[in-house]
């Protein structure tokens, strides 16, 4: 099967799944979801969302959470993944934010991975979610689904960009990316996983990887 027509019926299956699949990360606004996107680096968005809204509380704008300092917000969000770097990028974000933009979160690629803690997927995130530009943020769910299901190599997630936007219409991309982590999440986990049980995987893997995964259980 082509991968166009792969993808057709991929998100065909999405689309019953996951009909309006919403953002995963609790926010208010750009500012908040810019932090919890940095935040989820290296850690699970349940543990993210359990830790912002003290942290927002404290300081739901740019100026806010830079006055509040790198203790406090470490104090936050200390049970976060490299919760240290976080916490000092976090700050220094803020005022850049507020020295740079006047407290408000830019709209381009290049001024937002322009901030300290802030690399093209949390870019991608951010300007698809916050701003609605068509993005396609590629997260380890999203990697590993498009290798499992051939449409990508799985050489990297640049590559796996590329691709996904090669066979999924550009006004899709918002929201197919959010049903593939969805679908990820609890249907096709990276471990002890049935393939060719899957609704996807069972017709989109192919058959060698299908029995490769199988062997590796």
């Amino acid at each position: 099967m082509k991968r166009q027509d792969k993808a057709r019926r991929i998100l065909e299956i999405l689309d019953e799944l996951y009909p309006q699949p919403p953002v995963p990360l609790l926010h208010d606004d750009a500012f908040t979801l810019l932090v919890a996107v940095v935040l989820s680096a290296q850690t699970t968005d349940a543990r993210v969302n359990l830790v912002t809204p003290e942290l927002f509380r404290l300081a739901p704008t740019p100026q806010a959470m830079a006055a509040l300092g790198v203790p406090k917000i470490l104090a936050c969000i200390r049970t976060c993944g490299l919760a240290p770097g976080k916490a000092k990028n976090i700050q220094r974000l803020s005022e850049l934010l507020v020295e740079r933009h006047g407290g408000a979160v830019p709209r381009t690629f290049e001024e937002l991975e322009a901030l300290p803690g802030v690399g093209h997927k949390t870019a991608s995130v951010v300007m698809a979610q916050a701003f609605g530009v068509p993005a396609f943020p590629v997260d380890t769910h999203i990697h590993r689904l498009a290798a499992r299901w051939g449409l990508s190599d799985g050489s990297g997630v640049e590559r796996t960009e590329r691709d996904l936007k090669a066979v999924f219409p550009e006004q899709r991309w918002n929201d197919v990316h959010l049903q593939i982590i969805y679908f990820g999440r609890e249907h096709c986990p990276a471990r002890g996983h049935d393939l060719s049980r899957c609704p996807i995987c069972s017709w989109a893997a192919s058959k060698r990887r299908i029995a490769a995964e199988r062997g590796s259980r």
